[in-house]
C-alpha cells in the first residue's frame, strides 16, 4: 500500500510540473495574426477553389520569419500557390512540408500585410458535397485544424484573429459565413460576392462559410445579437421550428455568464462530420437534426454554450480541451436545469456517469491527457462528460453563487483570449478564498474515479455507514452526502471521505428504511456493491 501511494504522490508532482505540456503544434509567440481577409471563388463546374488571402500580422519584437498552414497539392487534393506578397512587393517565401514558410524583407514598423494567391482542390476542411437532398454545397469543417486544406493561416486555437470571408459563387447560392453580413452584389456572368465580417478574434478550428440553397429567417434579437436560422428549403418550416429555441439559449447563457462575443448567431443545417459544430456565431448542426419535433434543444444548447467556452474563451493547448468540451456539456445540463428542473440535471449527470464508467474501463486516463499528441484524438467521454462532471461537483464545493461568481470572473477575464487548467483555476481560487489545486489535480490530472464498496447498519441510535475506496492507484478525497430514507422522507448528512477506508456515524431517532448514497448527484465515484 505505501509503494502505491508513493507512486501516485510520484505521479502528483510530475503533473504538476507538466502540467501545460505536450501538444506539439510549433507556436510562434513573437508573431500574432490580427486579421484574415479570405476571398474565395466557387464554382459548379469543378471542386477547385481559388483563393487569395490578405493577412495581417503584428510582430512583437521585430519582424521574425514565420509560417502559415497550407496543405500541398498532392495527386488530386491540396493547394497550389501561385504568389506571396509583402505589401505590393513580392515576398521572400519556400512553400514545403505543408507550410509557407516567409522572411520577411523588411523591419519597419511592427506590423506588416501578406498576400497569399492559391488554388486547388480541398480533401477536407472545406466539405464540397450535396445535400441529403441533392443540391451542391459547400461547408467549412475545421475542427480541430483543417483549416489548413482550404485557408492559408495560423491552424491551431492559440493565435485567434478577426476575419472576414468574400465568397464569389454562382448566383443560385445562397452564402452565410463567419460575421456579420456586410455586402451581396451580383456580378456579370452569373455570380454574386457575399462578403461577411467578423471584428472578433476567432480560431481558424470555428471559422466557417456555408453556400448551397438555403431557406433563412430571422428568429429575432436577443441582447442586440440576431439570432437566425438557414436549413435546407425543404426542412424550411420544421427546422425555423426546431432552431428557433437558440433565442431562449442565448439569453440565458448572456444572462448568467457575461456578453456575447460575435455578430450574429446564425443556426445552419449542414453537412458536418460532427453532430454540431460550434462555429463562432454560425453554428452547424447535422442535416438530420431537423425533425420538426424539436428534440435538438440539448445540442443546440451545447453548441451555443460553446460560444462562451471554446470559442470565445479557447484553450491555448489542445491538451486542455476539457476547457471546450468539458464546459459546453455541464452548461448545456445547466440551462435544461433552469427550464426543466433540477431532476433534469441529475437524469442526465446519472447517464453521463455511466458512460465516463464504462469509458475508463477501456481506456484508463485523465482527463488532461499529456500523453496525446494529435488533436484529433483529445476528443472522448473524459473531456465532455467527466469535465462536466467535475464543473458539478466543483459548483457543489463552493456553492452556486461562488460558482457563477467564479464563472463569470474567468470569462471577463479571457474573453477573445486563451486559456489553461491553471488560469481557470487560479479564478475560482481568487474568487472562493479557497486552494482548489488538489481538487483540480486529482479530477483533471489524475487518471480514473473512486470506487466504492460500502454497507450500513443501524445501533442505538447511529447509523454507521462503512466505506471502502476498491481502486488501487489514488485515494480520492471528496465529501459525499448520505441519504438517509424513512417513511418516504430523506435526511442528507454530508461527510469527508479521505481515507481507503472508513467508517462514519450519523445520530438517527429510528432505523431509516434504506440509506442512499449522493442522492443528488453531486459526488463521481461508481457505486461497486455492498462489502
Amino acid at each position: 500500500m505505501q509503494q502505491k501511494i508513493l507512486t501516485s504522490l510520484l505521479a502528483f508532482a510530475l503533473v504538476s510540473l507538466l502540467g501545460n505540456a505536450q501538444d506539439q503544434y510549433p507556436k510562434n509567440e513573437q508573431v500574432d495574426i490580427q486579421n484574415y481577409v479570405f476571398g474565395l471563388s466557387l464554382n459548379d463546374e469543378n471542386n477547385e477553389i481559388k483563393g487569395e488571402a490578405e493577412i495581417t500580422i503584428s510582430f512583437k519584437s521585430g519582424a521574425v520569419p514565420f509560417a502559415l498552414d497550407l496543405i500541398q497539392k498532392s495527386g488530386e487534393f491540396g493547394m497550389e500557390v501561385t504568389e506571396v506578397l509583402e505589401g505590393t512587393a513580392p515576398a521572400n517565401y519556400s512553400y514545403a512540408d505543408n507550410k509557407i514558410n516567409i522572411v520577411p524583407t523588411t523591419s519597419e514598423g511592427n506590423t506588416q500585410a501578406y498576400t497569399i494567391k492559391y488554388h486547388g482542390v480541398p480533401e477536407r476542411g472545406l466539405v464540397i458535397s450535396s445535400t441529403k437532398f441533392g443540391n451542391r454545397s459547400f461547408f467549412g469543417d475545421n475542427w480541430p485544424n483543417l483549416a489548413r486544406h482550404w485557408l492559408p493561416s495560423v491552424d491551431h486555437p492559440y493565435d485567434k484573429a478577426s476575419v472576414e470571408f468574400r465568397i464569389t459563387a454562382p448566383d443560385h447560392y445562397d452564402v452565410v459565413a463567419t460575421g456579420k453580413k456586410l455586402e451581396e452584389s451580383h456580378l456579370e456572368n452569373g455570380y454574386k460576392l457575399t462578403i461577411y465580417q467578423e471584428p472578433a478574434p476567432v480560431a481558424t478550428k470555428v471559422m466557417t462559410i456555408g453556400v448551397t440553397e438555403f431557406a433563412s429567417r430571422f428568429l429575432g434579437e436577443v441582447h442586440d445579437v440576431e439570432v437566425s436560422a438557414w436549413v435546407y428549403p425543404q426542412n424550411r418550416l420544421e427546422g425555423f421550428g426546431d432552431y428557433s429555441v437558440a433565442k431562449n439559449v442565448l439569453d440565458y447563457f448572456i444572462n448568467h455568464i457575461g456578453p456575447y462575443s460575435y455578430a450574429k448567431l446564425a443556426n445552419m443545417q449542414a453537412k458536418t462530420q460532427w453532430g454540431g459544430l460550434e462555429n463562432a456565431g454560425t453554428i452547424a448542426y447535422f442535416e438530420n437534426s431537423v425533425t420538426g419535433n424539436k428534440t435538438v434543444e440539448p445540442l443546440i444548447a451545447h453548441e451555443i454554450a460553446h460560444q462562451w467556452f471554446g470559442n470565445s474563451a479557447t484553450e491555448k493547448s489542445w491538451n486542455h480541451v476539457w476547457l471546450s468540451e468539458g464546459f459546453a456539456t455541464y452548461f448545456c445540463i445547466l440551462y435544461l436545469e433552469s427550464v426543466y428542473g433540477d431532476e433534469r440535471r441529475k437524469e442526465d449527470l446519472a447517464t453521463d456517469k455511466k458512460e465516463i464508467f464504462d469509458y475508463y474501463r477501456k481506456n484508463p486516463s485523465p482527463i488532461v491527457d499529456l500523453t496525446i499528441q494529435d488533436p484529433m484524438k483529445v476528443l472522448s467521454t473524459n473531456t465532455y462528460q467527466k469535465g462536466g462532471w467535475v464543473l458539478n461537483m466543483l459548483r457543489h464545493k463552493l456553492s452556486d453563487d461562488t460558482f457563477w461568481e467564479g464563472i463569470r470572473k474567468y470569462y471577463a477575464s479571457y474573453q477573445n483570449s486563451n486559456a489553461l487548467t491553471d488560469d481557470f483555476r487560479h479564478v475560482m481560487e481568487e474568487v472562493s478564498g479557497q486552494d482548489l489545486d488538489a481538487f483540480f489535480q486529482q479530477w483533471l490530472f489524475i487518471k480514473g474515479h473512486p470506487q466504492l464498496k460500502w454497507n450500513w447498519e443501524y445501533k442505538k441510535g447511529k447509523v454507521i455507514v462503512h466505506l471502502e475506496q476498491m481502486q488501487d492507484h489514488h485515494v480520492f478525497q471528496f465529501p459525499l452526502e448520505i441519504g438517509l430514507v424513512k417513511d418516504g422522507q430523506t435526511i442528507i448528512e454530508t461527510i469527508q471521505l479521505d481515507e481507503r477506508s472508513k467508517s462514519f456515524e450519523i445520530k438517527a431517532k429510528d432505523r431509516p428504511d434504506s440509506v442512499v448514497l449522493d442522492p443528488n448527484q453531486w459526488a463521481l465515484f461508481e457505486d461497486m456493491g455492498k462489502m
